[in-house]
């Protein structure tokens, strides 16, 4: 056996060979180890003497693997004096030395080689699709993504019209992250998958794959018309009712009897059904008056009381004298003067099938749906928040004024229901904002008179090490 010694000049080691022909070593490096292998050896001698010889890449000092003697680690792990002599016969010692030239080669596996070749090379691809006209959903969901490193391993995100576009280099990367969306909003999906190429003397074949992601299209505070058979499997619930929670169940509450349930994916993808009116065709109120007629009482986490109320639209007040008297849940929040948002029953034009099926239903002229701080907000707009939140770094198209105005204004909205909603807050990491210099001597971060805060405890530092990558994120505030 050959045996080799040497020292490492850049790229190069010089290595001294005692006792053999001259040959050349060349090494491929992985991980935590070196291996050797000769070649280019005299023909009489190839075929005994060509070898592996694997160095282990150890710290410190080794024992020589011959006399046991504590020496520095080299490539045959033994001493100088092992290195140098050898007895063959009677105590003759043959010594006869030859010098290696040895260059090292990198060695890269065959996903690595391609990913190198082609960076933005994906073997799968999740479309994540909502079909409604907001991007609230993709708002929030953004944030858990964040919170929970979902997307750390995509290799690029895209975002498009109606949803976003995730793109990672395994298939296993796409089918963790589909599990992830669906333990956190009802979905459906398929997949499929496209063959890239075949090698037909090893028989390996590369596909890529395409995971389709439908999110359920009911959102937080809307308003559904439950279909006849739903409302049968429901215990006769509703059939209006209000969204108030998603996550991979749908939380429903009728605003008239404080019934509530649960429906959970399996059950609303078996009899689909779409929003009456969505949070985009709120209308604000003004509050004349407001009765509690039954006690405070805790659903779900949230609190809600029945009262009769007498509302005005805000739009109608001191022009005419159009004045609602309803039934709302919110009987614990309101009173005389304060402002709520609700949909409008009395003008608007409710073209639904579900709803037509219920004949005699009497529908009530308005439906309030959660108290409204916009004044308070207004005043505020414009001026930077205590706190700031993530975002993920996506591929943008370019947008229209008109369309980058939506979307802006959708995301103010959606900054200030977290804090108006503690629940939502509970899955977003805050992070405190420099720019914000307005003194505070209070356990909370006040924004206005009346105005809901995030509370300081909630806010963490905005910790950044090393440069950002496609799943890391940028601020937003």
């Amino acid at each position: 056996m050959a045996v080799m010694s040497g020292r490492k000049r850049r790229n190069r080691f010089i290595f001294s060979v005692k006792g053999k022909p001259p040959f050349t070593a060349v090494a491929e490096i992985r991980s935590d180890s070196i291996t050797f292998s000769t070649v280019n050896l005299i023909p009489a001698m190839a075929e005994a003497e060509a070898g592996m010889f694997v160095v282990q890449q150890t710290v410190g000092s080794v024992l020589c693997c011959k006399c046991g003697i504590s020496m520095t680690p080299n490539a045959a792990n033994m001493c100088v004096k092992c290195l140098r002599s050898e007895e063959v016969l009677n105590g003759a010692v043959l010594e006869q030395s030859f010098v290696v030239e040895y260059v090292q080669q990198e060695h890269m596996c065959e996903p690595c080689s391609r990913a190198q070749a082609n960076p933005d090379q994906w073997v799968a691809s999740v479309q994540l699709r909502q079909h409604v006209s907001h991007k609230r959903t993709f708002f929030f969901l953004e944030q858990l993504i964040l919170k929970h490193g979902a997307a750390a391993s995509a290799i690029r995100i895209k975002e498009t019209d109606k949803g976003i576009d995730f793109f990672f280099p395994s298939r296993s990367h796409g089918l963790k992250f589909v599990e992830f969306v669906g333990k956190v909003a009802p979905i459906k999906s398929r997949h499929d998958k496209q063959l890239v190429s075949h090698d037909q003397k090893s028989n390996n074949f590369n596909y890529r794959y395409t995971f389709s992601v439908e999110i359920c299209p009911i959102c937080r505070e809307d308003l559904v018309c439950l279909p006849p058979k739903v409302k049968s499997s429901l215990g006769n619930l509703g059939p209006l009712v209000i969204c108030t929670k998603v996550t991979n169940s749908i939380a429903l509450l009728d605003p008239f009897t404080l019934r509530h349930c649960f429906l959970d994916t399996d059950q609303y993808w078996r009899s689909s059904f779409k929003s009456l009116h969505t949070s985009r065709e709120l209308v604000e109120y003004i509050v004349l008056d407001v009765e509690v007629v039954s006690p405070e009482v805790t659903i779900g986490g949230s609190r809600y009381a029945l009262a009769d109320a007498q509302v005005a639209r805000l739009s109608d007040f001191g022009k005419n004298d159009t004045i609602f008297n309803i039934k709302t849940h919110l009987g614990h929040l309101l009173s005389p003067g304060d402002y709520a948002l609700g949909y409008d029953l009395y003008g608007a034009n409710s073209n639904d099938d579900e709803l037509d099926k219920y004949k005699g239903l009497v529908i009530p002229e308005a439906i309030l749906v959660k108290k409204s701080y916009e004044e308070n907000h207004q005043k505020k707009r414009g001026k930077p928040r205590s706190w700031k939140l993530k975002s993920l770094n996506m591929e943008i198209d370019d947008k229209g004024r008109a369309e980058q105005e939506k979307i802006d204004s959708e995301y103010e909205q959606f900054l200030d229901d977290l804090e108006e909603n503690s629940e939502m807050r509970f899955n977003v990491s805050f992070y405190s904002n420099e720019e914000y210099r307005q003194p505070s001597e209070t356990a909370s971060v006040t924004d206005g008179e009346g105005l809901p805060s995030i509370p300081l405890e909630e806010l963490i530092g905005d910790l950044r090490l090393g440069e950002a990558g496609v799943g890391d994120s940028s601020m937003k505030k």
